[in-house]
């Protein structure tokens, strides 16, 4: 397995300097955010590390010296849109992105793309089936042919009330993946796994590695505790945010030992690349850095 993390963490850095932080701390690789440039819509979106709509082979070449200088491997380009979004024009504009996103991916060499299926927050999972089908089985022919990968994340992305009721993700849960990969059976259509996101849905971690071993396309590292006291008062029906607490790998409620070597019993042998989304640490680069520290020397180890 490499050790990496996601470059939305360095959002005023260049490509260069989170390659020159990664390869400092001791990491392997980097899933380096691709979203159109632009203002962010929501935490930790809207990063750019590689703009995919400018990407000349003067760009590529640049790219790829940079990879040779810092040793640094790319685990996987990251756009986590909403393909489904009830907006047409907005839904069409994610599309195209994420077939982009797939061409760059060919160009610049890297295996998988990792983004979101999406959904319509307002409808329910049985109504939002046929856009699914109707979106995601073109997009996963065309990356077949192309023999890139694609990583969903399995975030439930319903976390505030502009998300409520159902979130703007519908590949949460086992049950939905697998009805997913019935229906699209390519092994191109996968995942990007975050253990976290089961911790607030009240699942097991380790399951879903077990369940869609040859699905795992790619990892994330990302801890969060429990609130119990704001639980108590909220209870699980209301808004995530209010009672959970998102953390660096070991600061949480993920039995990390057991994750990683559920990985490895089942062969996983790609990238696991932290998320860091520790309010703790957003406060400047140093904070951020240390973060990334902090995360590597824990993981490392249990790798």
């Amino acid at each position: 397995m490499k050790l990496g993390f996601v470059s939305a963490i360095l959002p005023d850095q260049n490509l260069k300097e989170v390659f020159r932080i990664a390869s400092e701390i001791g990491y392997d690789c980097v899933e380096v955010m691709c979203w159109p440039t632009g203002k962010a819509e929501r935490r930790y979106a809207g990063v750019t590390h590689i703009d995919i709509v400018d990407l000349t082979p003067t760009r590529i070449t640049e790219i790829q010296q940079l990879q040779g200088q810092y040793g640094m491997a790319i685990s996987g380009l990251g756009y986590y849109g909403n393909l489904l979004t009830a907006n047409h024009e907005d839904a069409e504009r994610q599309r195209k992105h994420t077939y982009q996103l797939i061409d760059a991916a060919v160009l610049l060499g890297v295996e998988v793309v990792n983004t979101f299926v999406g959904r319509d927050h307002t409808k329910s999972v049985e109504d939002n089936w046929p856009q699914f089908l109707n979106v995601w089985k073109p997009l996963i022919d065309y990356a077949e042919k192309k023999g890139i990968r694609i990583g969903i994340e399995n975030c439930p992305m319903r976390f505030t009330s502009d998300e409520w009721p159902g979130g703007q993700n519908l590949a949460t849960t086992p049950a939905i993946l697998r009805e997913m990969y019935k229906e699209i059976p390519s092994e191109i259509f996968g995942l990007n796994y975050d253990p976290s996101h089961m911790i607030i849905q009240h699942m097991s971690t380790e399951a879903p590695i077990m369940y869609f071993s040859n699905r795992l396309h790619h990892v994330h590292a990302k801890d969060c505790v429990i609130d119990k006291e704001a639980l108590n008062q909220h209870g699980v029906f209301a808004h995530p945010n209010l009672w959970h607490i998102p953390k660096l790998p070991g600061r949480g409620a993920v039995d990390w030992h057991f994750f990683i070597e559920t990985l490895k019993s089942v062969g996983y042998n790609g990238a696991v690349c932290v998320e860091v989304e520790d309010r703790e640490y957003e406060g400047d680069i140093n904070l951020r850095i240390e973060a990334l520290r902090q995360s590597h020397d824990y993981l490392r180890p249990l790798m």
